[in-house]
Order: C-alpha cells, then sequence, then structure tokens
C-alpha cells in the first residue's frame, strides 16, 4: 500500500465544530466557529484562537465563555459565524438565527439552538500562541438531546466535524464498538 504525503499541515480526524460564545461589553452576544480545541484536563478545554476574533476580545474582557458543540440541523448557522466577522457584524449571533440565554454558572450565553455546552472561566489566554485554556464550571444539555436514563443521546445530539481534507461537515453517529469493553477480547 502506497502511501500519500502532506506534509506538515493542521489536518487529522475528528475536528469537532465548536462554537465560542461571549458577552461583549455592550452585553451583546458574539460567537465564532473552531475546531482546534478539545479537552485538555479533567475540568479544561484548550483552543488555538487567533486574538483579533472579536469574541477572543471578549472572553478576555469578561472572563467567562461557553463552547458548544455544532450540530446536524445548525450546521448553516455554525458555518456562517466561522466565516464572518464579530468585529465587523456585530450582531452575527442574531443573524445566524440564534437566541441566547445567560448561563447561571459562568458570565457568559448559552445558545437555545445547540443544545449540549460547556460553561468556562478563562484561566488564561497566551497572545503569542493564541491558545485559549478555560476550566469547564458545568456542562449543560437540553432535555431534547438526554435518552431515558438521562444521558446523552448521540444519535439525537447529532454532533458534526470539520473534515479539514475536504472542507465538508460531518456528522457523527454511529455506534462501532464499547469502550473500556471491546479490546478485552485480545
Amino acid at each position: 500500500m502506497a502511501r500519500k504525503y502532506f506534509g506538515a499541515k493542521p489536518l487529522s480526524y475528528p475536528q469537532p465544530v465548536l462554537i465560542i460564545a461571549a458577552y461583549g461589553k455592550d452585553d451583546v452576544p458574539s460567537a465564532m466557529n473552531a475546531a482546534w480545541g478539545g479537552i485538555s484536563d479533567y475540568k479544561e478545554i484548550s483552543m488555538d484562537l487567533s486574538k483579533g476574533h472579536k469574541t477572543v476580545k471578549d472572553i478576555r474582557e469578561r472572563g467567562a465563555f461557553t463552547v458548544s458543540m455544532g450540530t446536524r440541523d445548525q450546521v448553516v448557522a455554525c458555518d456562517y459565524v466561522g466565516m464572518i466577522s464579530g468585529n465587523k457584524v456585530p450582531d452575527k449571533v442574531a443573524r445566524a438565527g440564534w437566541h441566547v440565554e445567560k448561563s447561571a454558572f459562568v458570565d457568559a450565553p448559552l445558545i437555545k439552538e445547540l443544545p449540549l455546552a460547556l460553561e468556562c472561566k478563562l484561566i488564561s489566554y497566551d497572545e503569542k500562541t493564541g491558545i485559549l485554556k478555560g476550566e469547564i464550571v458545568n456542562v449543560s444539555a437540553d432535555e431534547c438531546v438526554l435518552d431515558a436514563e438521562g444521558n446523552i443521546d448521540v444519535a439525537k445530539l447529532a454532533p458534526i466535524t470539520f473534515d479539514p481534507f475536504n472542507n465538508k461537515y460531518i456528522a457523527l453517529g454511529d455506534v462501532v464498538g464499547n469502550a473500556f469493553k471491546d479490546g478485552l477480547t485480545l
């Protein structure tokens, strides 16, 4: 089998579609789409975010943010907030068709149309590297994505990931094994 070499690029699977939201000085919500992020400790999320984003400026000012998972039914709005700058279009959250409510745990907005969110306090932001770290204070989910036992049903949530090789969004959902169990057969 021959391999194709792509060089040193940020190409991997999965790359989550993370929608980061914060309040600005005027309490108008800002939001952006980011794929370079993930859980970096038990109660910590880390993301690579440019300091020029309005949402990053808002997070640094307010010290709080939410991270929602992009979903299949919100793919157009998720893409929109990733393409349009809040520095130029300050009401882009409303233009995306989203509605917000204030988190009960941090000074940041929850996007009602995105049913799963991490509610975070800013730990640090490194201007040189763009690495933003947040403390996960709470995880909240709309009941519409819960199963009968109160757990997240991935099929109901329908999270999406970014395909960096083809510039596509891909829905997750198929169960292919049981974690911490199937490997015991070897």
